[in-house]
């Protein structure tokens, strides 16, 4: 590999360890659209899932006291069941409309979501609705690490609080990009040489992650909210830019 491809490699895992930290989702969200213009799908995918893991693991204890179950739960069984079809797909998908799509929804959705400054509180589908939201995020977590934005923007629309919310998407993303790791891991999908890969990326994904999970804690409800929709909106401008920049 190249200079600027190790430059982009660590970069990529500063900035989604620090998004993970800080907000409990963001590692694929972050680093797939800047590792995604120096390196393949077929290595991009397994490196944003192990970083993933390894950002989560890392914050995990901060807030384990605060995970309310009753909440997590339809969510991980709906996107358990959305991970194998997420995999089945990542031969058919086509990587530049997959991220033109993903991207543009990215900005609408936080925008629209940001501009609505009175509160939510929908309860519409019950947990029905909550299991229905992981199944899909499940289907983008195993096609691409992107098991996050749509539990997250559902949890926005649910009017649940910061805790509630961070305790859904970190919960949530572990157990989803675990898995999708252990199935792409057994199905052979996983090359050797995403090894040194994660070697390089490894010590800026731990780093990330720490900062981002001492800011997480400093921040009001508002401002943790705010962050999220800005991410997300950050995360869709990285898509877009990686589905149409030149190779």
């Amino acid at each position: 590999m190249t200079a600027p491809t190790y430059v982009l490699l660590i970069v990529g895992a500063l900035a989604g360890g620090f998004v993970a930290g800080l907000a409990g989702f963001g590692t694929a969200l972050m680093a797939l659209g800047i590792w995604l213009y120096v390196l393949p799908p077929t290595l991009a995918v397994p490196l944003v899932l192990i970083c993933s893991v390894i950002a989560q693991t890392s914050t995990l204890p901060s807030i384990w006291k605060t995970i309310d179950f009753r909440l997590v739960w339809p969510f991980i069984i709906g996107g358990l069941a959305g991970v194998p079809i997420g995999i089945l797909l990542i031969a058919q998908a086509d990587p530049t409309v997959f991220k033109l799509t993903i991207g543009v929804f990215l900005l609408v959705f936080p925008t629209a979501l940001y501009l609505q400054r009175k509160p939510m509180a929908i309860g519409f589908g019950g947990k029905w609705a909550d299991g229905a939201i992981g199944f899909a995020g499940g289907i983008l977590g195993g096609l691409a690490g992107l098991s996050g934005p749509l539990p997250i923007l559902w949890a926005s629309i649910r009017g649940w609080g910061k805790e509630a919310r961070r305790g859904i998407f970190q919960t949530f993303n572990f157990t989803i990009l675990a898995s999708a790791l252990c199935v792409q891991i057994a199905s052979g999908l996983v090359k050797p040489e995403i090894v040194w890969l994660v070697v390089c990326a490894f010590p800026g994904t731990l780093i990330g992650a720490w900062i981002g999970a001492r800011v997480y804690h400093a921040m009001s409800d508002r401002n943790f909210s705010d962050v999220v929709l800005a991410l997300l909106f950050l995360s869709g401008l990285g898509l877009l830019w990686s589905g149409i920049a030149p190779s």
